[in-house]
């Protein structure tokens, strides 16, 4: 009897299949996920570059930059939760994430000292910027847009792959923007 128990075959297949489907499945879900979030990320890089592109030309807003942005991902989702759209301006690509230049440094540290040392004031405002200068610039700047959005996980299989049930993602782009009046050039400041 026993013989005859180990060497019959007869719903082998339902047995591997039975444990081959989770897997099978889960791989599914996972890839149907990630899927997912490939297409909110091209639809979120699709409207800020569209937004971008609009504000170059210097008939847009700020306002009207984020209402292009919200509306393009309300399209897509009433479950999409745009968390923050960021503008910041530069006056040329190497002054992109970085503070003002200093054209004077007195101690050679190459930190600024109010006191001592000189810098070229690139927005005009007449202090020194640490950080970047919020908004979409003047004309011939350079504007980093980045947008930040979440969105709750299409399949419940994110505890197996260790993603939580909330997805994020973060974009940006860099854009000059197109010289439509004349800019003014930085004034060098010293105390």
């Amino acid at each position: 009897m026993m013989l005859r128990f180990l060497t019959a075959t007869r719903g082998a297949t339902v047995l591997e299949f039975a444990l081959i489907l989770p897997v099978l499945c889960a791989l599914l879900a996972g890839g149907f996920e990630l899927g997912y979030r490939a297409y909110v990320n091209a639809i979120l890089q699709g409207a800020l570059l569209e937004a971008s592109r609009q504000a170059t030309v210097g008939d847009r807003s700020g306002a009207q930059i984020d209402k292009t942005i919200t509306d393009r991902m309300a399209t897509l989702s009433g479950n999409i939760s745009i968390q923050s759209i960021k503008k910041e301006s530069f006056y040329n690509f190497s002054n992109v994430g970085k503070p003002e230049k200093l054209t004077f440094d007195r101690n050679g540290d190459g930190a600024y000292d109010s006191t001592q040392d000189c810098y070229e004031d690139a927005n005009n405002n007449g202090a020194y910027d640490i950080k970047t200068n919020g908004g979409i610039g003047t004309a011939d700047d350079i504007v980093r847009y980045t947008v930040s959005l979440q969105y709750p996980s299409i399949m419940p299989v994110g505890s197996l792959f260790g993603w939580g049930t909330q997805q994020e993602i973060t974009t940006s782009t860099v854009l000059r923007n197109q010289p439509f009046t004349s800019r003014a050039m930085p004034t060098v400041r010293c105390p």
